[in-house]
Parts: structure tokens; C-alpha cells; sequence
């Protein structure tokens, strides 16, 4: 796929176009020597692409992924962390949340690309997107407790929300590896495809959502993440608010007006 233009985030990310997708970006972790461990500099990195393309109008969906052929991300920095202070722990810990946040916050739909490894930080930043697409060779899991830690990177709240509080508390206790085969079956992964073709099909898949109207993405992606967990009645409300905020849109207009035409709508994004 042909990269029509790339922005790089320090030295390790990058986001990029690609002719024949429109209104797609690639959000790339590219510390291939490291198999994409998140060190403090990648961490704020990440941060600032998400920044960057939560401020893009024109960007309807996010696809995460990585240059490495057997790795999507392996988590933290270890090696690096092994040199730090309690103090230095301390200081570190808001730049590595801004890296998590910044992925689950951005307002357009997202999807994870994943192969190889995606472990701990890594696989929480798969779950941070709205959609995880996967080939076979994936390992997924978070292996903080043989460590010595937790899951840090939002993996004890996003892991339940995906599979259950009891299956998550599986999962995290006992801190293993799940293949990409069983990941789908237990609901870790929502796709899996054909071993190394997980970066081509989400990317394929976000092409097919970007032909959607982009008030409407984003209004929707705000229904879903703001309305989960609540009862029916608070989660309506919710989904009233969204509903208003496109019902008298330009977008609403034109996709009234090109269903009746019988023909592609034109999104004015407002």
C-alpha cells in the first residue's frame, strides 16, 4: 500500500496516508530494535501523534500498528526501567499514562492491527481501540503480576469490559499467554485472519468505516464508551445527547438527501 505522506512523533512513531484510503490514518509503533517496548521517549511519542490526530477533522478512523515482523508491541520498557529510582518510577508514570489515554481518548473509531507479540502495555494498547484485528501468531496477555506489578496501562478496566470480570480475573492472575487462535475464541481479539495479513485487513476494514459519516462516527464511538456500564436508563440518556449532536448536522442532511438521490454521500463533517 502506497504511503502518500508521514509525520514522525521523535524517534519512534509515525503516522502515516495511503493512497486509495481516505480519511484513514496509520498510527505506527516503529522501535523495531526494541520490538516496540514503550520507553519513556516512545511513550511520549505516542501521546503526541494521538494529539495530533484527535485535532484532524479530517481523520475518521485510527488504525494502530507496528513495523515489526514478530512483535506488535512486547509492553514496557524493562531494561529501561531496570535503571530507574522509586523517584524516577514516579516521574515517569504520567508521560507512560498519557501514551495509554491518548490511544483509548481519541474521538474517531480505532483498530489494532496485532501479531506477534502484545503483551502487557502492549496488549493494553490494542485494548484501548475500539476494534483488535489479529493473525494467528499473536500472543496476547498481561503478565504484570510475575513482575511484581499490575496492569498499569488501563488493562484491569478495559480487559473486564471485553471479556467478563471473572474471565479478566483469570487472565491477569495467572498472568499467561493466549495464542491468537484462542484469544478469538475468548473474545480477546474480534477478528482473526490469515497469519500476516492483520495490518492489511484492518486497514482494509477502517476503509469501509471511513465511508461512513464522520459526525456520526464520532457521535456513535461517544454513545458506546460513555454509555457503557450504566443502567438502560441512564445509558438512553447518553445516547439521546449523541443523537442530538448530529440530528441537525450538515452530515445528517446530506446522508438523508444522498439516500433519496440514490447516490454517495458527499460529508460535509459538520
Amino acid at each position: 500500500m502506497t504511503v502518500t505522506s508521514e509525520q514522525r512523533f521523535g524517534e519512534f512513531v509515525a503516522v502515516r496516508a495511503h493512497a486509495g484510503l481516505d480519511h484513514v490514518a496509520e498510527l505506527v509503533l516503529d522501535r523495531p530494535k526494541a520490538m516496540n517496548a514503550v520507553s519513556t521517549d516512545m511513550a511520549r511519542s505516542i501521546a503526541a501523534a494521538c494529539d495530533a490526530l484527535a485535532a484532524d477533522r479530517d481523520v475518521r478512523v485510527t488504525v494502530l500498528t507496528s513495523s515489526h515482523e514478530r512483535a506488535f508491541c512486547v509492553g514496557a520498557d524493562l531494561k529501561e526501567r531496570n535503571s530507574f529510582s522509586d523517584a524516577d518510577l514516579v516521574r515517569q508514570r504520567p508521560t507512560a499514562r498519557a501514551a495509554y489515554t491518548g490511544v483509548l481518548e481519541l474521538p474517531m473509531p480505532t483498530i489494532a492491527a496485532v501479531h506477534g507479540f502484545a503483551l502487557g502495555g502492549g496488549f493494553e494498547l490494542a485494548l484501548s481501540c475500539d476494534l483488535i484485528v489479529a493473525d494467528p501468531t499473536a500472543l496476547v496477555g498481561l503478565p504484570e503480576v510475575s513482575v511484581g506489578v499490575i496492569p498499569g496501562g488501563g488493562g484491569t478496566q478495559l480487559l473486564p469490559r471485553r471479556v467478563g470480570a471473572a474471565r479478566a480475573a483469570e487472565l491477569i492472575f495467572s498472568a499467561r499467554r493466549v495464542p491468537g487462535p484462542e484469544a478469538r475464541e475468548l473474545g480477546l481479539v474480534d477478528e482473526l485472519v490469515a497469519e500476516g495479513e492483520d495490518r492489511a485487513e484492518a486497514l482494509a476494514l477502517a476503509g469501509r468505516i471511513a465511508a461512513n459519516s464522520p459526525v456520526g462516527l464520532r457521535a456513535a464511538k461517544r454513545a458506546l464508551r460513555l454509555g457503557h456500564g450504566l443502567d438502560l436508563r441512564a445509558g438512553l440518556e447518553v445516547e439521546d445527547s449523541a443523537w442530538r449532536s448530529v440530528a441537525f448536522s450538515g452530515d445528517r442532511a446530506e446522508g438523508v438527501a444522498a439516500f433519496n438521490e440514490k447516490r454517495k454521500a458527499n460529508w460535509p463533517g459538520e
